[in-house]
This record gives structure tokens, sequence and C-alpha cells, in this order.
């Protein structure tokens, strides 16, 4: 049977929201400036501690400014949070045909969490989030580790995202993998990370539904 893979933020869910205010928070809390929203959104599919790095902060204060983004997050992210169009019914339909499963950067808890509370971590087999593995997206690590749980083919895997961070690791893992357009990566860069790019994640399991 086939087995997809998907990706959470600007795939199947939209945080956006919850995670600019994560940042905001995070840098006042420390007296320091904000960085613009556009600055933040450039970077998100990335580790927390490689972003609040590319924004500034210096090394050994990374760790304190990703707890207090955490904490924060927790308490806001189920009200600002929201399914994107069409992820409900991608589910149900690739549920017909495929095993399924997510693969994040996000902390695997706290997309538990957003899931159950949509409804849909039902659906899922496995979750690989960002403290199941030591290498995040765009190595494979994480990608193998759902092949490797779900004990799946890679020939009869894909993987659908957003991102390059995702294209990447799908492609270093061997397995198949689909774009869906979303504003958090540029599509003239995601053109060069997919061969397939779709509107959305129904568009893109329509498409694997379509493929022997």
């Amino acid at each position: 049977m086939r087995v997809i893979l998907f990706d959470l933020d600007g795939t199947l869910i939209d945080s956006t929201e919850a995670i600019l205010e994560g940042f905001y928070v995070s840098f006042t809390t420390f007296g320091k400036t904000p960085p613009e929203d556009e600055e933040v959104k450039k970077l998100i599919g990335l580790p927390l501690d490689i972003m609040f790095g590319k924004l500034g902060v210096e090394k050994k204060e990374v760790w304190n400014y990703v707890d207090v983004y955490k904490q924060h997050y927790r308490k806001i992210s189920k009200q600002k949070t929201v399914l994107l169009p069409y992820a409900k019914e991608a589910l149900t339909e690739a549920s017909k045909f495929a095993r399924l499963g997510i693969v994040t950067t996000k902390t695997a808890q706290y997309s538990r969490e957003l899931l159950e509370h949509f409804g849909i971590m039902n659906y899922f087999e496995v979750l690989i989030g960002r403290e199941d593995v030591q290498n995040p997206k765009p190595h494979p690590e994480p990608v193998l580790k759902a092949v490797y749980k779900m004990k799946a083919l890679k020939e009869a895997t894909w993987m659908i995202g957003d991102t390059c961070l995702d294209m990447i690791s799908a492609k270093e893992a061997g397995v198949n993998y689909i774009g869906v357009k979303w504003e958090y990566e540029n599509l003239h860069a995601m053109k060069k990370c997919a061969e397939i790019i779709k509107d959305n994640v129904y568009e893109a399991v329509k498409y694997i539904k379509g493929k022997n």
C-alpha cells in the first residue's frame, strides 16, 4: 500500500499568526527589537534554534529564546492556527488508498495536540517531530525515520510539502515528492526543488492517487 507523508505548516495547517506572535514575545522578553514579520516568514520550516540564529540571536542565548517561544506558542497555538482549505478533504481522500504520516520540524508534542484539536490525528500512523531526530529537514533523517517506522517501501512513498526543505529531505531519502504552493517559499525557488507543484494539498493527493 502507498504511503503519504505530510509536512504541517503551509501544507495542512496555517499557524503563521501564532508563530509570528511567538517570535515577537521572545524578542521583547529579552529587551530586543523583534524582526519584521516577513523576515520570520522566510525562515518558517527551519527548526526554531536555527531560525533564531538567523535572526541575529547569539548562539549562547538561542535556547533561552526557544524556551520562551514554546511556552507562549503552546498557550495560543490552538486559537491562532487554522486548517488550510481542502486539508480535511485531502486526508479523507488520501486515507482511501494510502497510509499516512506527518514529518515536521515542529515539536511533535505540540503538533499532536494541534492535530487532535482539529480532529485529524486519527488519520496518521506516525508523527515525526523535531525532538525525534538529530538532523531535521532538509536532512533525510526525518523522512527515513518515518519510512522505517511505517515499514514502507521507498518507491511507494510520497512526501507532500510547501518548501524546498521538504523536497530536499524527500529526494535525499529516496522517496517521491510533490510540492504545494504557500507563502513561506517563493514559487520561483520552489520550482528549482520540485518538478511537480500543485495549488493545494488536495490537488497533490489527487495527483498521487492517479499515479500507478
